[in-house]
């Protein structure tokens, strides 16, 4: 546990939301908000945007009408994601003031998360060696300001070496809500496709992804939820 992390008790409730992106990121934190996971069970096609793109002018507003994709915008940080029904994991851990995971640093409870999700994914089989997690700040792409993926934040996880797991951050004064996700299937260029061209990168550019089945996801994310509540 890091410096400055609470280590008060609180068992951790998994919420499986069937919802679109644009209902799931309008969520707010509860005033009293309780430890819990809420799994996304994606229902619409979205490309997400980061809380700062606040630029409309990213995105190909017609191949984003013509593919059925909505444009979304969350409250955390970072750049883009592309949310498919059935080809990504998405979930929020909500980590109330105070309690367990919780840290004035903002980067601490990200590292926190990062290291119990790697434990978990290690329980379920993939290989320690290839599991790693990144304690340190943030490491910039020509790209990553654009794209989630092709940068690497505090706390989030590798596997064999490529980034897995995505961790982006909103807080308020009553909790911290920890966004996470990694793909299935990851298809750079159906993501690029969507981005304006004056901003879309060269495929060749764009730093690799690790995935993971989709099969194991609702596993690792309910043993993520017993392991918090220990």
């Amino acid at each position: 546990m890091g410096a400055g992390l609470s280590d008060a008790g609180g068992r951790y409730e998994l919420l499986d939301v069937a919802e679109s992106p644009r209902e799931f990121h309008a969520r707010e934190i509860p005033d009293v908000p309780t430890p819990q996971i809420w799994l996304n069970t994606i229902t619409e096609p979205a490309l997400v945007l980061g809380s700062t793109q606040r630029d409309q002018s990213l995105v190909d507003q017609v191949a984003c009408a013509e593919a059925g994709v909505d444009v979304v915008r969350r409250r955390s940080g970072g750049g883009a994601v592309l949310l498919l029904p059935g080809e990504v994991t998405w979930f929020d851990v909500i980590i109330p003031a105070g309690g367990p995971g919780w840290a004035a640093d903002v980067h601490a409870p990200m590292v926190w998360l990062g290291h119990h999700l790697a434990a978990v994914l290690h329980d379920v089989g993939a290989a320690p060696e290839a599991v790693t997690v990144h304690d340190g700040g943030l490491v910039s792409t020509a790209h990553s300001q654009l794209l989630c993926f092709d940068g690497i934040g505090p706390g989030e996880v590798l596997l064999g070496g490529r980034k897995l797991v995505g961790i982006s951050q909103r807080r308020t004064r009553a909790a911290a809500r920890l966004q996470c996700s990694w793909y299935h299937r990851y298809d750079p260029a159906q993501l690029v496709s969507l981005l304006a061209a004056e901003v879309r990168p060269a495929l060749a550019d764009l730093q690799p992804v690790s995935t993971f089945e989709s099969v194991t996801s609702g596993a690792v994310v309910a043993a993520l939820a017993d392991r918090l509540s220990t």
